[in-house]
């Protein structure tokens, strides 16, 4: 019997990780069907297991019920998405600044060798490749931070950018060559060893200007729909 439910468990839970890795990654995109029985093949387990790691995924806000629709992948939520930007842009700002002098010539090497990544991966955009590319970036310059409330917040931040599904550059492509520019230009400040107020500005504007593109995006695309 303790066999039988450890391994149901184990089942539900790489069902979990694996409907959770396509959705946030963009394999499953908003509305995207979840079909218990054809998960269910296609991960070779019964539908029990795929109907519990959706009822999870759903208490996590990546899935809902429609009536007559079933289990699909949640919409993105423009409000949610801006106000998490709008603190992630506070306290990954703050981060960045208080990092600065922690920050080796290594390290700044390293995260400017990720952003001509970025800068190449612009020839052939993969919106979900380069946000991880991103993430990494910025993780390189703000986990340098020597406030660990303040360092968990920021983790806190992109981990709910997570569960929404950010990937800002799917639905503004071009607002990732801006990126990479602002990216340089945070870069200069911490190489010229610029005051802690200037480079919490400068990332903390970076942040803001990619959630004001997405937003812009959301308004024009609405007011379309309703022309």
């Amino acid at each position: 019997m303790a066999d039988d439910a450890r391994t149901g468990s184990s089942k539900s839970q790489r069902a979990y990780e694996t409907i959770k890795t396509r959705i946030t990654e963009g394999a499953y995109g908003p509305g995207h069907r979840l079909v218990l029985g054809h998960l269910a093949r296609e991960l070779e387990v019964s539908p029990v297991p795929i109907r519990e790691a959706i009822r999870l995924l759903e208490a996590e806000g990546f899935v809902e019920f429609e009536r007559n629709v079933g289990a699909q992948v949640s919409a993105i939520n423009p409000v949610e998405y801006s106000h998490t930007m709008e603190t992630l842009a506070v306290v990954e700002g703050a981060a960045t600044g208080l990092a600065a002098p922690y920050l080796t010539t290594e390290t700044i090497d390293h995260a400017a060798e990720l952003n001509n990544r970025l800068r190449t991966s612009l020839r052939d955009f993969d919106p979900v490749g380069y946000t991880k590319l991103n993430h990494q970036f910025h993780e390189t310059l703000y986990t340098q931070c020597p406030n660990p409330h303040l360092l968990d917040l920021v983790q806190r931040g992109w981990t709910r950018l997570a569960a929404i599904r950010e990937s800002s550059f799917s639905f503004v492509p071009g607002r990732a060559e801006e990126s990479v520019a602002e990216h340089d230009r945070l870069l200069e400040l911490l190489r010229s060893g610029a005051n802690r107020s200037d480079i919490e500005r400068a990332a903390r504007e970076h942040r803001t200007a990619t959630m004001q593109a997405f937003l812009a995006r959301e308004q024009h695309d609405g007011d379309e729909a309703d022309t």
